[in-house]
C-alpha cells in the first residue's frame, strides 16, 4: 500500500488509474476540476478540485498534500485539454501550455519532498514521447500570433518531454521519472471539440484506439515496480532512444531556464 496521486483523476486513463490503484489498496488523491466527477469517484478516494492552469491554484493543492501526505509513492500526470481557440489563463498564459506542461512542472517538482521520502518512488508523464512533430516556439511560448489547437498540444508534449529529462538530470530527486506515450486510447474529455470533430475522433477511437484499460496498464505496474534507470521513455509499449532530439539535453536546460523565467516573481509554497 502506498500513496498515489493523480492529476487529471477524473476522465479517461487518470480516472482508470484512480480506481486501479484503489483495487491495489493505495490511499488515493485524485486532482481534478469537476467536483460531480470527483465524487463519482467514490469514497474512497480524496478528490482535490483545483484549476491546474492557474499557477496559484496548482502551488495551493501542491501545499495541500505536502501537508496531508508527507510521503508520496508515486505521482502520474494525466490532466490535458484541447481548446479549438486560443484561452488565455488567469496568469496571462496560453492554457493549453498552462495545463498540459506548466502544471505537470509544478507537481513534479513541488511534490519532490514528499517522494524523496518513499522508499521507491516513481513520477510517470503521460503525454507523446516519441512523437517527432511539434517544436517549442521558443519566440513565442504562449502562442499569441499563431495558435492552432495542434500547435499548442504538439508544443505541449514537446515540453513534458524535456520537462523529463531535465528532471532526472538536474533535480537530485531519488524519484524515477517515465515518460509515457500509450498511443491513440478510447480516453480523454472531447467536450471542448467541435461537434464534426467530436464525431470523427469517436468513429476513429470504435476501430483504432485502444482500450483505456490497456493503456492504462503499464503504469499500474510502474508504481508497483518503478525502473531502476533515472529516466525511462516508453512510446507504445517500445522504449524510445534517450538521444532522440526531441529528448535533447541543452533544449531541455533552456526550457527549465525559461520556464524559471516564467515563474519568477510568483510565491513559493512552504514545504513542510
Amino acid at each position: 500500500m502506498g500513496v498515489t496521486v493523480v492529476s487529471g483523476g477524473t476522465n479517461g486513463m487518470g480516472r482508470a488509474l484512480v480506481l486501479a490503484r484503489l483495487a491495489r489498496g493505495d490511499q488515493v488523491v485524485a486532482i481534478g476540476s469537476d467536483p460531480a466527477k470527483g465524487r463519482a469517484l467514490g469514497d474512497a478516494v480524496t478528490f482535490l478540485r483545483a484549476d491546474l492552469t492557474s499557477i496559484a491554484e496548482t502551488r495551493r493543492v501542491i501545499a495541500e498534500i505536502l501537508d496531508r501526505w508527507p510521503v508520496v509513492d508515486a505521482l502520474a500526470l494525466f490532466a490535458n485539454r484541447q481548446a479549438p481557440h486560443r484561452v488565455s489563463t488567469v496568469d496571462d498564459l496560453e492554457a493549453t501550455f498552462a495545463l498540459y506542461y506548466l502544471s505537470r512542472h509544478l507537481l513534479s517538482h513541488g511534490l519532490r519532498p514528499a517522494l524523496d521520502r518513499s522508499p521507491n518512488p516513481v513520477i510517470v508523464n503521460v503525454a507523446g514521447v516519441g512523437t517527432t512533430k511539434g517544436s517549442i516556439h521558443w519566440d513565442d511560448l504562449q502562442l499569441r500570433h499563431r495558435y492552432r489547437m495542434i500547435t499548442a498540444q504538439l508544443q505541449a508534449g514537446r515540453a513534458n518531454d524535456l520537462l523529463g529529462v531535465d528532471f532526472a538530470a538536474t533535480s537530485g530527486s531519488r524519484a524515477r521519472y517515465v515518460l509515457y506515450h500509450p498511443g491513440f486510447t478510447r480516453s480523454g474529455d472531447l467536450g471542448p471539440l467541435p461537434a464534426p470533430l467530436r464525431l470523427t475522433i469517436r468513429a476513429l477511437a470504435a476501430v483504432a484506439a485502444r482500450p483505456v484499460s490497456e493503456s492504462v496498464r503499464p503504469v499500474v505496474d510502474w508504481i508497483d515496480t518503478p525502473p531502476a534507470a533515472p529516466l525511462t521513455a516508453i512510446d507504445r509499449g517500445r522504449p524510445v532512444p534517450l538521444d532522440l532530439p526531441t529528448l535533447d539535453p541543452a533544449a531541455a536546460t533552456r526550457l527549465a531556464a525559461a520556464t524559471a523565467d516564467l515563474l519568477r516573481g510568483a510565491a513559493p509554497i512552504d514545504v513542510p
